[in-house]
């Protein structure tokens, strides 16, 4: 089993205008092998988290062929994860997250998120959970070229919104969304020399960019709900796993922002996990012992409104 790290390029569109949806998601991952496979571990994070603008009122994980072990657990970061183990011998293994969920609008702060970002620093002191989200990680080093990318939107004493949004604009603007420019252990440092990647490339480089200035940002895993063009049905299985990030008001509210798409994280975002980076965090990851010289692995993700 390799790691999955799909993405998502759509702009999603809508003139509704409501305060909370509600979604049924199914995250459908398929493996297959060219010889048996005696047995399979796997962990993922498919469970929707629960969160002040997000309740997940139902989940279920169904692997075939059937596990003869299966649990969840809380991570450090209060995010639900799967194990499994197959050990019947397999060619092929279905791995399906069936969750609905209902998602509001995002309550942070207005006013906090006006104040300069520089009251936005956290020390041991105001809110030492949220130090763990300044510092470098392995997919998310804070070299200075970073440092000096960022700088050109966080000047001194700029809003934190505004700051924020220009970051945005400008990953969304100067890099170009392209599958197979990275992969899923490239670093920001990769991302800035290719100015190209994904959703999780981007997602990467803004968390580095706001951890390298002293702020708490985090790297979250989820869903984009996204709508057709005018005039045309919703296709089935469409939409992906996406990434963005989150990061830490004055007020110790947080504030998700989407650069891949150029917006601010709204009720069409569906929260699973939270980490320091994608490595904390993948939608399923494991081990199989096998002959087997080739595989292929088939990703289906469909987020229907309810």
């Amino acid at each position: 089993m390799t790691s999955e790290g799909e993405t998502s390029e759509r702009t999603p569109t809508t003139d509704m205008v409501t305060t909370s949806r509600r979604y049924r998601i199914e995250h459908r991952t398929i493996y297959r092998y060219s010889d048996d496979v005696s047995a399979s571990y796997g962990r993922g994070y498919l469970h929707p988290r629960d969160t002040p603008d997000q309740r997940c009122l139902d989940h279920r994980l169904i692997v075939e062929p059937e596990p003869s072990d299966a649990a969840d657990g809380l991570d450090v970061y209060g995010n639900t994860s799967a194990y499994f183990h197959v050990t019947r011998p397999h060619t092929e293994l279905c791995v399906v997250g069936l969750s609905e969920v209902e998602v509001s609008v995002p309550g942070w702060d207005r006013t906090s998120a006006s104040l300069p970002w520089e009251l936005a620093l956290p020390t041991r002191a105001t809110d030492p959970r949220a130090i763990e989200f300044t510092l470098p990680s392995l997919l998310v080093q804070l070299p200075s070229a970073v440092r000096e990318y960022a700088a050109i939107s966080f000047i001194p004493r700029r809003p934190m919104i505004d700051a924020l949004t220009d970051l945005n604009h400008r990953i969304r603007t100067q890099f170009k969304y392209e599958s197979g420019a990275t992969s899923v252990s490239s670093t920001v440092l990769d991302v800035l020399e290719a100015r190209a990647g994904v959703c999780q490339d981007f997602a990467h480089l803004a968390v580095a960019c706001l951890r390298s200035l002293g702020l708490a940002c985090r790297y979250v895993s989820g869903y984009l709900a996204t709508y057709p063009p005018p005039g045309e049905e919703r296709m089935i299985g469409v939409d992906a796993s996406h990434a963005w990030a989150a990061v830490r008001l004055a007020d110790g509210s947080w504030v998700g922002f989407d650069p891949t798409n150029d917006t601010l994280a709204d009720e069409r975002y569906t929260t699973i996990a939270w980490g320091r980076d994608y490595d904390d965090v993948p939608p399923l990851r494991g081990v199989i012992f096998t002959d087997a010289e080739n595989h292929e692995m088939d990703v289906a993700v469909d987020v229907a409104p309810m």
